[in-house]
């Protein structure tokens, strides 16, 4: 039994992800994010195919994207807070907690830690949004 796919609203929930990477990872925590990763912020695109970087995480957002919406998809028609609910839940019960095992594994700092998964949870909140929305 397949679910249907909303194609606009997957473009839309992945340009919005995007757009949360753009804020968080540059005026949120930017700074932050670097200072743990050991980047020098003069040095950060330096020898990095930006294009294909930016091109790939863009492609995987909408890889998410459709992944999500066929989740919610099998909710069958849920209301805004439950999308929000099981799109959070996806990002603290599965990638949050990825992360947090490879970063422990990695020697990764809770400061590294709490930007990263923080970000998928605030993206994964978004993309919930506005998949319910333009349903």
């Amino acid at each position: 039994m397949g679910t249907e796919i909303h194609w606009l609203a997957v473009l839309v929930a992945a340009i919005a992800g995007f757009a949360v990477g753009a804020l968080w990872y540059g005026p949120v925590f930017g700074k932050a994010w670097m200072a743990e990763r050991g980047i020098n912020p003069e040095d950060a695109a330096a020898g990095a195919n930006m294009p294909l970087i930016f091109g790939t995480a863009f492609v995987l957002n909408l890889i998410a994207s459709f992944v999500l919406d066929h989740v919610l998809g099998t909710y069958g028609a849920p209301d805004l807070g439950l999308s929000v609910m099981i799109a959070g839940g996806i990002a603290l019960g599965f990638i949050a907690t990825s992360f947090g095992v490879n970063y422990l594994f990695s020697r990764m700092s809770m400061r590294l830690f709490l930007i990263d998964a923080g970000y998928w949870l605030v993206v994964y909140c978004v993309m919930g949004v506005v998949l319910q929305l333009l349903r």
